[in-house]
């Protein structure tokens, strides 16, 4: 039995359960006459006729023609048809809001009809202008890709640029304003432990510059301390200093955020002793050398037992403390020290905590110290020699 019989005969039986189906659904069984029975017979058997009839033309020859149109079709149409298709019916969306307000049916047939019309549109549009399409997604993505390689090229370039730099005149270091405010930078670099060049991109001296011309007392003065500050740098030949005129891309972005843009491109450090600039270069990457942490590295060490001389200068904050300074300005708290206040005493100390703030030393009086003086004894013992 070939495959046209079986779906006639199938399309046959089921014309015919419908007819039934829907004749004994609108007349019940109590008010059955034969005369009906014998309309509802005749109708179905028409029915199976007429399905037996146009079911292969309906099924089965519908079904070899799509088959045949897919295997004869370029998979780039059919590509491009599902494309094409799926945003005709996006835009017939668009249409269906308004149409599927309309009064009465309009507003469920229209809409039906809007999605028909644009979907056979887009889908035929997209294979038509396939080629089109393709070569305007192509550029598209050239475009993009050609932009990335060129970024990539130019960080190349720099870093090829800041490389045969490094290697002729020596590492480069940026300069921070705050580190050429502090001063220090200035001593450090006589020391020669600062090798290479120091550059000061040209946005960190016009922020000193506006820090110079502010209103502000404090602030201007400031800015003045860190121009001079530069001058001597520049005037001293143990390191280079460079003003660079690069101007990194965004304008409006802080001098913090072009500095480590320009650290990561030159690939060089950072001076500065701004917080919050050193956590933000060293989550992205960037050395920074912090004077600050470097001066609290080359403070004296000092160990629990040995003895030193410090002057008493202020109470301490517990009962009968006392405190004193170093010269680097380490402060040491003298348990008992508050009764020789103003004197220079012999202590040694008992322990060494070191704080985010700096070096704390602990310390007591060395008993039976005889170099405890004050100013006045001092004086009395002047004017003795004096008479004698």
């Amino acid at each position: 039995m070939s495959v046209n019989t079986i779906a006639r005969c199938i399309g046959a039986l089921l014309a015919a359960s419908v007819s039934f189906f829907i004749f004994f659904f609108e007349h019940p069984l109590s008010s059955l006459m034969p005369e009906k029975l014998e309309w509802s017979a005749s109708i179905a058997v028409a029915c199976a006729i007429i399905a037996f009839v146009i079911t292969p033309y309906v099924t089965i020859v519908p079904y070899r023609w799509v088959s045949h149109q897919l295997r004869t079709v370029a998979v780039s149409d059919l590509i491009a048809g599902t494309i094409g298709l799926i945003v005709g019916l996006l835009i017939s969306v668009l249409f269906g809001i308004p149409l599927g307000a309309l009064p009465e049916n309009w507003g469920h047939i229209l809409p039906v009809v809007a999605a028909l019309i644009c979907g056979y549109l887009g889908a035929m549009v997209a294979v038509l202008r396939k080629s089109e399409l393709a070569h305007m997604l192509q550029s598209l993505f050239l475009t993009r890709r050609r932009e990335r390689e060129e970024e990539r090229e130019r960080e190349r370039e720099r870093a090829r640029e800041a490389e045969a730099l490094a290697t002729t005149t020596g590492p480069q270091i940026l300069l921070d304003t705050s580190a050429i405010i502090d001063g220090r930078i200035a001593d450090i670099s006589q020391t020669g432990f600062i090798f290479g060049k120091l550059v000061v991109p040209r946005f960190v001296l016009n922020e000193l510059q506006r820090i110079a011309d502010s209103a502000d007392t404090l602030r201007r003065n400031r800015g003045r301390h860190g121009l001079e500050m530069l001058n001597r740098l520049q005037k001293d030949a143990t390191v280079p200093v460079e003003i660079m005129d690069t101007e990194m891309e965004g304008s409006s972005e802080e001098v913090d955020s072009k500095l480590v843009k320009l650290a990561r491109a030159l690939h060089c450090p950072i001076i500065t002793n701004d917080f919050n600039l050193n956590r933000v270069a060293e989550l992205q990457g960037v050395k920074v050398l912090n004077i600050n942490e470097l001066a609290n590295a080359v403070k004296p060490v000092l160990l629990p037992g040995e003895e030193i001389s410090i002057k008493i200068m202020q109470d301490g904050k517990e009962l009968g403390q006392g405190v004193g300074y170093l010269d680097d300005g380490t402060m040491i708290v003298v348990e008992g020290g508050r009764q020789y206040m103003n004197m220079t005493i012999d202590v040694t100390v008992t322990r060494v905590i070191q704080t985010v703030a700096g070096r704390l030393i602990f310390a007591y009086p060395k008993q039976g110290s005889g170099n405890t003086t004050s100013p006045s004894n001092q004086g009395q013992s002047t004017g003795k020699q004096r008479q004698g």
